[in-house]
């Protein structure tokens, strides 16, 4: 935990899938005492949303809209929630409440994850997002991680930090939660998908994966999560003091 003499800064944590970014970024939360802004429950949220209104994900005019509205009357709200009795929200230290309803487990359906997949492609939802994440992140004392965390949301982030691994890696990694999930796939199909990934992500034409020039480059091929969370710890204490 951070000591009452510290400020509570903004750590903006940005890479590929597959570099380990959410296991990081919810264990370097839970050290710290800060909120895991979780930008793509935010999204998976605003397709649950415009689910439950009847409009459809491929309706950007209107999918922008019930983003927008959620972000000027705030009704969507990220809480740290302690671990370990059992739920979907425990299991991630994240309650996600939608209109008063906590929607941690709702947002989590294959479903919803296409969804969200959709919406996130929209300009103008992300757009109408931006300030509903910076908002949330206004007094610090947070932790986000996504692909334009450090470029666009919160560019003036006390800490950044792009993390990385090696394609093999990142390819192994999903292989083996695939594997997990019952699902039996080729190794080179997985890491062609990776590739194809990284190809869409940074190529993309609104916000697109970019290391921050001011970002500290990590790589996480090989490496300890434990080893890896309390090395950014240190970065932020530092920044912090």
């Amino acid at each position: 935990m951070t000591s009452g003499g510290e400020n509570r800064v903004v750590v903006a944590i940005d890479g590929p899938a597959g570099a380990g970014k959410s296991t990081i970024a919810r264990k370097l939360a839970d050290t710290l005492g800060y909120v895991l802004l979780d930008t793509g429950a935010i999204y998976r949220s605003v397709a649950l949303a415009a689910e439950r209104a009847g409009v459809s994900w491929d309706d950007e005019a209107r999918v922008t809209e019930v983003a927008a509205d959620l972000a000027r009357r705030g009704g969507l709200a990220l809480q740290p929630v302690p671990r370990g009795t059992g739920d979907e929200a425990s299991e991630r230290g994240l309650r996600v409440v939608l209109e008063g309803e906590d929607v941690s487990a709702a947002i989590r359906t294959p479903s919803i994850s296409l969804g969200a997949s959709r919406i996130s492609s929209i300009p103008a939802v992300r757009s109408a997002l931006l300030e509903l994440q910076r908002a949330i992140g206004a007094n610090g004392g947070v932790v986000a991680e996504g692909r334009d965390i450090g470029t666009v949301v919160f560019p003036q982030a006390a800490v950044k930090v792009y993390l990385t691994a090696s394609v093999a890696i990142r390819a192994e990694r999903r292989h083996e939660e695939l594997r997990r999930a019952g699902q039996e796939i080729d190794i080179e199909k997985v890491r062609e998908e990776v590739e194809l990934r990284d190809h869409r992500d940074t190529e993309r034409a609104v916000a697109p994966l970019r290391q921050a020039r001011d970002a500290v480059l990590v790589d996480s091929s090989g490496r300890e999560i434990d080893e890896l969370v309390e090395e950014l710890a240190a970065l932020v204490r530092r920044a912090a003091s």
